[in-house]
C-alpha cells in the first residue's frame, strides 16, 4: 500500500505558460532570475549530443510552495499507508478477519441448506465441494493456470468438466486456439480439416472437441449466462439450485445452489436389498444405494465345483482360490494347481512318431493329434521355380537355374545360380543421388550416400534450424530441450522445444504461515501474491518485554504486536503500574537530520523502540483537606493535603460567626480541643452583635460581637400613644419587660379618644388601643319618611333597630297631591308635543305649493302658553317643612 500510495500521490508537473510539461524534459530547478530552470533529463533518448539544454520558463514561487505542500502531504499519505499495512499483517486485524469468516459462513451454510435438510444436517460428504467454495471466498486461492494471476469476481471465467479447474475465459480460448494450431500445423493442405482435432485442459489434459470451445460466460450450473456479481452468493454463481446430474448417473439431480467444484454425493432416499439379494430390502442413500449383508455370497465359481465363499459382495465372484491336482495337455506331468486355471502346458516336446514313421512332433505339449509330417507333398527348390515330389526323407535339390530374387536394394535381382540360404548384397555401381537431392555420386549400389550440406530449414519448433546432414526434407521435431521460463518464474519448460505458450507449471508450492502449522497448496508462481494462510495458532515467541508471557494472539508475521498486559512493575509509593506495557513504546525522534538546503526534500519522521518510564501512580488515595470539612480520593502522586475551597466554618471566639477565610490549615493548640473550634489561622470577628433584641427594643447592643446575652437597653422610646394624638417618652427597659395591661397603661395619653363612632359621635373613653365600643349615648332626631314628623331618641337604639317613626294621615295626603299634579303635567306636555307637530305639518305643506324664494314666509305659529306653564318653575311647595323647586 505505501508503494502504491507514493506511485498514486505523484505531484503533477508544473506548466510554464507554454503550457509544456517540465517533468518530461527533466527536473525543475531553481533560477538566479526568479525563473524555474527545466534541467534536461538524463535518459538515453534525452537532449542532442551537442550538449545539455536548459529551457527557461516562467515560474512562480506559490506553485513551489504548493510543490512542498503536496510533498508533506504525500508523505503524510506513505506513512499512514505503512502504518495501515503493519495493522493488517498483524494481529490486531483478526476482527475483520473474524467477520469476513462470519459473512463466508452464512453464504457457505446457504448454499448447502436444501442438501443438509435431506441429510438430516450431515454434512461429512460436502467436504471437497466445500473446499472448492472456500478457495472461491479466498484472496489468491482461485488462480488461472495459463495467466498466473488471480481470478477476480467481476472477469468472466470457465470451468474444465474434468478436474474443474478454473481459467479466465479469455485465457482458455486463447489456449484452445493454440492447441488446435499446434495439432494441425504439421498436417498437409490435403488432410487439414478432414479430422475433428480436440484440444486438451491445460490441468487434467481432460480433451474437449474444436466444436466445445467455450465463447461465452456462463455460472457453473450453465443455467444463466455473465451472471451478476453479488457479495453474498459464490464468487461466479447464479444463486439458482445447481440441478446438474450425479456422476455415476442415479436419475436424481444436484440440491446445492450453483457452486464450483464437483456435485457431491446423491442424498435421496432409496430402499435397495445387498448384493447378493438375500437380505431384504432397506432405504439407503443414493449415493451407498450398494451394500453388503456380510453373509458368504454362494454363487457357483467358473471352476463349477466349488462355491463363492467370499462375503456379499458386488461384481462378479474371484476365481476359485482352492488348490487340486491337475494334468497338463499332453496327460504326461500332473501337478497341483489353482482349481481356477485348470489348462496348463508342460516343458515338453511331444515326440510322438508323425504318420510318415520317419519323423516325430517337435510341438511342445499340446492337445489333439499332431498332424501330417511337414515334409511330405510338393515341395519347392531354393528358388522357388521347380516344384519336386519326393520322399520325406530326401532334401530338395537345387534346379541350376538363375536365382533371380530381389536383393535388398529394391532393384536389382541376384544374379547367382539357385541357391540355399540368403542372397548376397548388391554389388552393382550405379549413379546415386544423395537422400536431400543436391548431390550425386557413382558407387556400389548397397551403400548409401549421404552427403556433407546441413539442412539450413526451420524445424516445427520455429526457433531453431535442422542442422542435418543430408537432410530429406522431412526435417525431425526438434530435439533440444525447450529451457524457457514458464509463467511461474522459477522453473524452466521441461518439454523439447516448441511453438507457442508453453504448459502451466504442474508443480505446487506449500504456502506456509509463520509457525509453519497451517499450510496451503498454491500453484507454483503464486506465493509471492497470495497471502499467507491465517494461522490458528497462537504465537509462539517469546515475550520481548518484562513479563513472563506474552498476550496471547494467533500467529504472524513480523514483529508482534505492543505488548497490552497492564505493566505491574511496583512503583515508589507501592503500588503495582496499572497502565498497558511500555517496555517497546515508538517515540519519534525529531531534530537529528538537518536539511542541507530547501532543495532537500524533508525525511519521514524516524520512530525509536525505546522503554518509557512508569507513569505518575493513579491509584485513588483517600486524603483529608486542609479544614477537614471532606475526604476525596487523589491520585496518589498528588496525594496531599489540599484546599478544598470551600469556607473554613470554624466557630470563632465570639461564638456567633464562622471564620470565613478559604479552607486553611490549623493548628490545634489542645489535643483534646474540639475540631470545629476556631485555631490562630483562623480570621478574627470584626462584626457588630447581632443577636436577637428582646421583642419591642429597636436598639442595637452597644457591644461589638460577644458571646453570652447583650447588656439591658437603657434609652428612651419616643413612641406615640394609642390615639397617634400624643407624644410619649418611656423606657425601653420598661416597655419591653411589661405586660400587656402595663403596656396598655404606659402607651395611653390619658385625654378622651378622638375617633369617632360608626354612627358619626366621638368615643367617649379615655385613650385606649384597639376599636372604641359601639353603645353610643348620644341623642340624635328620628324623623318619618317624608321628614314631616320628628322624635329625639338614644343613637345605639336606632343602630340596633329598635326605634323607627311612622308617616301619619296628613303626610299621605300631601304625597297624593303631588302625585296629582305630576299627572297633569304630563298630559300638557302630550298635547304641546302635538301642536307642534300640526305647526311642522303645516309649513311643509307651504313648501310645495311653488311660491317663489323671496315671497315665501314662515309661518310662524305661536301658541300661546297656560298660566300654569308660565309659573310652574316658580311654584315652591314646602313638603314637610322643606322646600322644594319643581323642574
Amino acid at each position: 500500500l505505501a508503494a502504491r500510495s507514493g506511485a498514486a500521490a505523484r505531484p503533477p508537473a508544473p506548466r510554464g505558460r507554454g503550457g509544456a510539461r517540465a517533468a518530461a524534459a527533466g527536473t525543475v530547478a531553481e533560477g538566479a532570475s526568479g525563473e524555474c530552470l527545466v534541467l534536461p533529463s538524463t535518459r538515453a533518448g534525452g537532449p542532442r549530443a551537442g550538449g545539455p539544454e536548459v529551457a527557461r520558463s516562467p515560474c512562480r514561487w506559490p506553485e513551489l510552495s504548493s510543490l512542498k505542500k503536496f510533498d508533506e502531504i504525500k508523505k503524510a499519505n506513505q506513512a499512514a499507508a505503512k502504518k495501515l499495512v503493519e495493522d493488517q499483517l498483524s494481529s490486531s486485524s483478526e476482527d475483520d478477519d473474524e467477520d469476513a469468516e462470519v459473512k463466508q459462513g452464512k453464504i457457505l451454510d446457504k448454499t448447502f441448506t436444501i442438501y443438509t435438510s435431506q441429510t438430516d444436517g450431515d454434512a461429512s460428504e460436502l467436504e471437497r465441494t466445500r473446499q472448492y467454495v472456500n478457495e472461491a471466498f479466498q484472496s489468491g486461492a482461485m488462480t488461472c493456470l495459463i495467466c498466473i494471476a488471480s481470478v477476480k469476481r467481476n472477469q468472466a471465467v470457465w470451468s474444465c468438466y474434468g478436474c474443474f479447474c478454473i481459467f479466465h475465459l479469455v485465457c482458455i480460448q486463447k489456449w484452445a486456439k493454440d492447441s488446435l494450431f499446434l495439432v494441425s500445423s504439421p498436417l498437409t493442405d490435403d488432410d487439414f480439416g478432414k479430422k475433428d482435432y480436440p484440444w486438451p485442459c491445460p490441468k487434467c489434459r481432460f480433451e474437449y472437441k474444436r466444436s466445445e470451445t467455450p465463447s461465452r460466460y456462463y455460472c457453473y450450473c450453465g443455467k444463466v449466462e455473465n451472471p451478476a456479481v453479488d457479495p453474498w452468493l459464490v464468487p461466479h454463481s447464479c444463486g439458482q439450485i445447481c440441478e446438474r446430474e450425479f456422476k455415476p448417473s442415479c436419475g436424481h439431480k444436484c440440491l446445492l445452489l450453483c457452486h464450483p467444484g464437483p456435485c457431491p454425493p446423491c442424498p435421496k432416499m432409496v430402499t435397495t436389498t445387498c448384493h447378493c439379494k438375500k437380505a431384504k430390502p432397506v432405504p439407503r442413500r443414493c449415493s451407498a444405494k450398494e451394500w453388503s449383508c456380510r453373509l458368504p455370497c454362494g454363487r457357483t465359481l467358473l471352476c463349477g465345483q466349488h462355491a463363492c465363499e467370499n462375503p456379499c459382495h458386488a461384481g462378479d465372484c474371484q476365481p476359485c482360490p482352492r488348490v487340486s491336482k491337475q494334468r497338463c495337455i499332453c496327460g504326461r506331468q500332473t501337478a497341483e494347481r489353482l482349481c481356477a486355471s485348470p489348462q496348463w502346458q508342460c516343458d515338453q516336446v511331444c515326440g510322438k512318431c508323425l504318420p510318415c514313421g520317419n519323423h516325430t512332433c517337435e510341438q511342445v505339449c499340446h492337445a489333439g493329434p499332431c498332424g501330417d509330417c511337414p515334409r511330405s507333398g510338393k515341395r519347392s527348390c531354393p528358388c522357388g521355380k521347380t516344384k519336386f515330389t519326393l520322399p520325406c526323407t530326401v532334401d530338395v535339390p537345387t534346379c541350376g537355374d538363375s536365382c533371380d530374387k530381389v536383393l535388398e536394394c529394391g532393384i536389382h535381382k541376384c544374379s547367382q545360380r539357385c541357391h540355399r540360404g540368403p542372397c548376397e548384397i548388391c554389388r552393382q555401381e550405379v549413379e546415386k543421388q544423395c537422400r536431400c537431392g543436391k548431390h550425386t555420386k557413382r558407387m556400389p549400389c548397397h551403400k548409401p550416400y549421404l552427403c556433407e550440406t546441413k539442412c539450413t530449414k526451420i524445424r516445427d519448433c520455429q526457433k531453431h534450424q535442422c542442422r542435418r546432414k543430408c537432410c530429406s526434407g522431412n526435417c525431425p521435431p526438434c530435439d533440444q530441450v525447450c529451457g524457457r521460463t514458464l509463467g511461474c518464474r522459477n522453473h524452466k519448460c521441461p518439454s523439447g522445444c516448441h511453438r507457442g505458450s508453453c504448459n502451466p507449471c504442474p508443480e505446487t508450492v506449500d504456502v506456509k504461515c509463520n509457525c509453519g502449522k497451517t499450510v496451503i497448496k498454491v500453484p507454483c508462481g503464486r506465493e509471492r501474491t497470495i497471502r499467507p494462510p491465517k494461522c490458528k495458532q497462537f504465537c509462539s515467541r517469546p515475550p520481548t518485554c518484562h513479563h513472563s508471557t506474552q498476550e496471547k494472539h494467533y500467529c504472524h508475521f513480523g514483529r508482534c504486536p505492543p505488548c497490552r498486559q497492564p505493566c505491574q512493575k511496583t512503583l515508589t509509593c507501592g503500588h503495582l503500574c496499572p497502565v498497558s506495557c511500555h517496555d517497546e513504546a515508538l517515540v519519534k525522534q525529531t531534530g537529528l537530520h538537518q536539511s542541507a538546503g530547501p532543495w532537500e526534500q524533508p525525511s519521514e519522521p524516524a520512530f525509536i523502540q525505546t522503554a518509557l518510564p512508569c507513569p505518575p501512580c493513579e491509584v485513588p488515595v483517600p486524603v483529608e483537606c486542609l479544614g477537614q470539612h471532606e475526604v476525596s480520593p487523589l491520585p496518589c502522586h498528588s496525594a496531599h493535603p489540599y484546599s478544598c475551597r470551600r469556607f473554613c466554618g470554624r466557630l470563632l471566639d465570639c461564638q456567633n460567626h464562622t471564620c470565613m477565610k478559604e479552607c486553611h490549615h490549623v493548628t490545634k493548640l489542645n489535643s483534646n480541643a474540639d475540631g470545629k473550634k476556631a485555631g490562630p489561622e483562623c480570621s478574627q470577628c470584626e462584626e457588630e452583635c447581632t443577636k436577637p433584641r428582646p421583642a419591642g427594643c429597636p436598639h442595637r447592643c452597644v457591644l461589638p460581637c460577644h458571646p453570652g446575652d447583650c447588656p439591658s437597653c437603657l434609652q428612651m422610646l419616643k413612641i406615640k400613644c394609642h390615639c397617634k394624638l400624643s407624644v410619649l417618652y418611656i423606657e425601653c427597659l420598661k416597655l419591653t419587660h411589661a405586660d400587656l395591661k402595663e403596656k396598655e397603661l404606659l402607651i395611653s395619653c390619658k385625654n378622651q379618644c378622638p375617633k369617632e363612632l360608626p354612627c358619626g359621635h366621638r368615643c367617649k373613653e379615655i385613650c385606649h388601643s384597639g376599636s372604641c365600643p359601639l353603645n353610643c349615648s348620644q341623642k340624635v332626631k328620628l324623623r318619618c319618611l317624608c321628614k314631616r314628623l320628628k322624635k329625639e331618641v338614644q343613637c345605639s337604639k336606632i343602630q340596633e333597630g329598635q326605634v323607627s317613626l311612622e308617616c301619619d294621615a296628613l303626610c299621605k295626603e300631601m304625597k297624593r297631591k303631588a302625585y296629582e299634579i305630576k299627572e297633569a303635567e304630563a298630559k300638557a306636555a302630550l298635547e304641546e308635543e302635538k301642536r307642534r307637530q300640526q305647526a311642522e305639518l303645516e309649513a311643509f305643506e307651504n313648501r310645495l305649493k311653488g311660491r317663489r324664494k323671496n315671497k315665501r314666509r314662515k309661518d310662524e305659529v305661536e301658541v300661546e302658553q297656560s298660566s300654569w306653564q308660565k309659573y310652574k318653575n316658580l311654584i315652591m311647595l314646602p313638603v314637610f317643612g322643606v322646600a322644594v323647586v319643581m323642574v
